[in-house]
């Protein structure tokens, strides 16, 4: 790859949703807009290995874009008057002085949360829209086949068209439920990229960190929001806690084995700082009560034991409000820790199999509690399916190696 190619899959990849979301603002749509920078990324791939790679490369893909849009409307006979061309002109100077792009994501984010929108395609369309991520890679966090997740995002999109969504912030009587959508598009895209990167994904761990990035905006622009302070919390308390997760050799490292002087020490700062900002406008959320609970597994590095009984407590409060197979998942885990692996174990059970089938940590922990109650034939199978479905080879070969020692045991 050529470095003229290499930059502008590296644009592509760290800045699609911002310059998406510059588009959008001035057109009103994102099909438009995300059609014009798709052939404004070509242009470059064809210009700049022959002229060389421009000083502010967005900059660059930005007025590409416009000029696209530009030629569109005049194909379609609509007519430029000559205050609007001045107006790009100089948002195109502005962009070239500052060299950054205006930052509307939140706007866009809020956008693809509309009510007109399905609740259940939004956080997938954020992603999609905002971080430019494909049906591929997300169908594995929503548990729906790539097919018809693309076909589902398809329908959204054009739904924004057609029904002229405005690209302003939405009212207050409408913010809290659309903020809840946006958070969790926000944890969603963290959650793929560090999935990713840990496999090997090289667009897993910028897709990470722009996750971070925005609930650190989020954060700022809504101070107020407990739930956007404690998302913030969140990632950053998982973040954390990268370095100690695999050993010098590259094998996978479970939390309670991690060595808590590796962990990221201004990281976990910064993330005790956004919980006490939580906690004056504090209310019932997801994001904090998962926030409290990464909090307390960090709390290893102040020297204390894990307190499984609180965090067993915690993750009960999580599944009441927000009963996903990731929250009871985790509270089987939890009890397991503290003795009561049979009634994790129906905890899990009761999970219908449709939708337990392609989970990956719900195997894992199954393997775990079987192997602790002594079903050794249970646990294989389990170890068996966990394994086929991780996409880290790290913990592929860490759950292997843990059915191996069972017949060594």
């Amino acid at each position: 790859m050529t470095a003229a190619a290499a930059e502008v899959e590296r644009v592509a990849r760290l800045s699609y949703g911002r310059l998406v979301a510059t588009l959008a603002m001035r057109t009103g749509s994102v099909q438009m807009a995300a059609d014009a920078l798709s052939d404004a990324l070509l242009r470059a791939l064809e210009t700049w290995p022959v002229r060389g790679i421009p000083e502010k490369p967005e900059a660059w893909l930005v007025t590409a874009a416009r000029n696209r849009l530009s030629d569109a409307r005049r194909h379609d006979r609509v007519a430029a008057t000559a205050q609007s061309h001045l107006v790009r002109l100089e948002e195109e100077r502005a962009d070239r002085t500052r060299g950054t792009m205006p930052d509307h994501l939140l706007n866009l984010l809020f956008v693809c949360a509309h009510p007109a929108i399905a609740a259940s395609i939004r956080t997938p369309l954020m992603l999609q829209v905002v971080l430019g991520l494909d049906a591929r890679r997300m169908s594995g966090a929503f548990l729906i086949s790539p097919g018809t997740l693309g076909q589902r995002l398809t329908r959204a999109r054009a739904k924004i068209e057609a029904a002229g969504i405005g690209f302003a912030l939405p009212s207050p009587d409408e913010f809290e439920a659309r903020l809840d959508h946006v958070l969790d598009a926000i944890y969603a895209a963290y959650t793929v990229g560090a999935e990713g990167h840990s496999a090997g994904d090289a667009k897993g761990a910028p897709l990470a960190s722009e996750a971070i990035w925005l609930g650190s905006v989020l954060a700022s622009e809504m101070p107020r929001q407990a739930e956007a302070q404690a998302l913030l919390a969140l990632m950053l308390y998982a973040e954390a806690r990268r370095p100690a997760r695999t050993g010098p050799d590259g094998a996978f490292i479970p939390l309670d084995e991690q060595d808590p002087n590796l962990w990221n020490a201004r990281m976990l700062d910064d993330a005790d700082l956004a919980m006490r900002l939580a906690i004056p406008n504090a209310s019932l959320g997801r994001y904090q009560i998962e926030a409290a609970i990464q909090a307390a597994h960090a709390d290893r590095r102040r020297g204390n034991p894990t307190d499984w009984t609180g965090i067993a407590a915690l993750y009960r409060g999580l599944v009441s409000l927000h009963p996903s197979i990731g929250a009871v998942t985790g509270l089987a885990a939890a009890l397991g820790e503290t003795g009561r692996g049979e009634e994790a174990l129906a905890l899990l059970d009761d999970i219908p199999r449709d939708r337990t089938t392609g989970y990956q940590p719900w195997w894992a922990v199954r393997a775990h509690l079987l192997r602790g109650k002594g079903d050794v034939e249970g646990a294989r199978l389990a170890y068996d399916r966990a394994t086929a479905l991780s996409t880290d080879p790290a913990i592929r070969a860490f759950l292997s190696q843990r059915k191996a020692s069972m017949r060594r045991d």
